[in-house]
């Protein structure tokens, strides 16, 4: 009888000792598993990060459109006409990006450090304005001069982006060239 009870005590031990093994570690697959969901919850944590950081960028461009435009009709005010374009090698369009400065010396002593678009490069890609003379594409010539600003690259909605104003004569829609846009006649 002692050796049966020997044995089971050390049955007892052992199967303690096999038990508190298994509680220990986890295994391979569970670490794995771990792991995996780990990285997936990053991805999507990064993925929306990434689109609040597109949306952020989309409203400072607008805030920037609308700085750009009050700052024309100050200097409408001030010298009864929209400042001409220069010509950045698209058109005659006037674009601001990483590569090209935005209406320079166009408003002095309005906004002298005109916003530019901060990811946009490219000849053609960004900020973009034009003066247009009386009566181009169709648009009404007792109107005046008009000018067109627009966005090139809005990166959270297609075109034409949700909010854009619009902008078209009976010759020309400029909505379809940029994804947010908007124009202003001289004489309104």
């Amino acid at each position: 009888m002692a050796t049966t009870a020997m044995a089971s005590s050390r049955s007892d031990e052992n199967a303690k000792y096999n038990l508190s093994l298994k509680i220990k570690g986890f295994t391979l697959i569970e670490l794995l598993v771990v792991i995996a969901i780990i990285g997936l919850l990053a991805t999507m944590a990064i993925m929306a990060l990434n689109g609040a950081k597109k949306k952020a960028r989309d409203t400072r461009r607008l805030a920037d459109m609308k700085q750009i435009m009050t700052a024309l009709d100050l200097y409408y005010d001030q010298y009864g006409d929209y400042p001409t374009s220069d010509n950045d090698g698209c058109g005659g369009w006037d674009v601001g990006n990483l590569d090209y400065s935005f209406m320079t010396n166009k408003l002095p002593g309005i906004m002298d450090n005109i916003p530019r678009d901060q990811i946009a490069t490219g000849n053609c890609n960004g900020y973009r304005y034009y003066r247009y003379g009386a009566g181009s594409y169709g648009c009404p010539v007792t109107k005046g001069n008009y000018y067109v600003l627009g966005i090139t690259n809005m990166e959270t909605s297609g075109n034409p982006y949700p909010n854009s104003p619009g902008w078209s004569c009976s010759g020309r829609n400029w909505q379809g060239e940029m994804e947010w846009v908007t124009g202003k006649f001289r004489f309104e």
